[in-house]
């Protein structure tokens, strides 16, 4: 044992929804060389850990360590702070339940404190399941507010899903399709076009093009259609173009895609959740990666979900995951390694047990 001095980044990984896939796909990364390089502290049940290598069928050897840990040595390499708070025999397999969903919220807001306090550069997690963490806390919307309330940000961070070919960026997400439009101001698509701009530049792209879906079939068709496309979507797009941001539209949506896989954009933006997601799943359901970003540190994991319908079975694909690792480890490296705050590691210990207690508590 050591006190952990950071010299190379490491990696906060929450385990997420011990009902579906979760378990396995942690299991698998933590076995696999190539996905864990000695670099991350990993937060969950030591319990749902050990389901999940059976079901995966490896094993896994690394040192487990108690939250109180974390304010003074550390082990050498990867290891497990073991939250002891998912029991699997309270766990239906393949169903959504309300153990499994405190757990999974317990893991990512202690994940997130980790990183918040510098202990680590980005935050990874295995696919959590949103009724079953309604189930466990019902105000639960959806991570962005869930990560600003926990590190109290400064500003709300945005979703992106990213393959090789194409990104996904979206102006409102987890909102009912009723609302969206409502939802939609010039200023609000301005802000999420900047902030696309700024991330992709972060994680390589000097200029990306940037093709903006229009919320109307045709663009609006001259206003038969919808007037937004017109009156609130193009003088984002103009005010973008006006900075020298490579953004066209709006493009139908039906075409945008098209039009980015064979080369024309680096990354689409899209008005609403399922605009995007639909085209990105069918171009790459087993590949894609969900990037949270705008925060001092990167959020990432597979753009699936939970897949009960395999649960428990050894089936889990490991593509997005692994995908998911990498391109973290992408963007914490391409941002930078911080230094930790000693103070806010020292205060780790009590953060701990106050999120597994379920305290409401002033996080950041």
């Amino acid at each position: 044992m050591r006190i952990y001095m950071k010299n190379a980044s490491r990696i906060a990984f929450a385990i997420g929804d011990a009902g579906g896939i979760s378990p396995e796909l942690a299991a698998r990364v933590l076995a696999d060389k190539t996905a864990n390089r000695g670099d991350m502290i990993v937060i969950g049940d030591r319990r749902v850990l050990e389901m999940g290598a059976r079901h995966a069928g490896v094993e896994i050897d690394i040192p487990v360590v108690s939250p109180d840990a974390l304010a003074g040595d550390l082990p050498e390499g990867t290891f497990l702070v073991d939250m002891q708070n998912c029991d699997p025999d309270a766990v239906e397999i393949g169903s959504s339940t309300a153990a499994a969903g405190r757990a999974s919220l317990q893991n990512f807001r202690a994940a997130l404190l980790t990183a918040h306090s510098g202990l680590a550069d980005l935050v990874f997690f295995t696919p959590f399941n949103k009724h079953a963490m309604r189930l466990a806390k019902s105000d639960y919307v959806d991570e962005i507010g869930f990560i600003n309330a926990t590190i109290n940000a400064k500003r709300s961070g945005r979703e992106f899903n990213v393959l090789d070919e194409v990104w996904n960026a979206r102006v409102t997400s987890h909102i009912p399709l009723r609302e969206v439009a409502d939802a939609l101001t010039t200023d609000r698509i301005y802000n999420s076009l900047k902030l696309t701009v700024e991330i992709m530049q972060g994680a390589g792209f000097e200029r990306p093009r940037i093709g903006v879906a229009a919320l109307n079939p045709h663009a609006g068709d001259g206003r038969n259609f919808g007037t937004e496309d017109e009156d609130i979507l193009l003088p984002a797009v103009e005010r973008a173009q006006a900075e020298n941001m490579a953004v066209t539209g709006p493009i139908p949506s039906d075409t945008v895609f098209v039009r980015a896989v064979r080369g024309e954009f680096d990354a689409v933006m899209t008005m609403y959740h399922d605009q995007g997601q639909i085209a990105m799943k069918l171009l790459g359901f087993d590949r894609g990666v969900t990037l949270i970003a705008g925060y001092p540190f990167p959020i990432v994991t597979p753009a699936h979900g939970t897949a009960y319908d395999i649960a428990g079975k050894g089936k889990a694909d490991t593509g997005a995951t692994f995908n998911a690792v990498a391109l973290g480890r992408k963007l914490a490296k391409l941002g930078g390694e911080t230094a930790p705050d000693e103070t806010r590691r020292q205060a780790l210990p009590g953060q701990f047990q106050r999120v597994l207690e379920g305290a409401d508590a002033e996080w950041g």
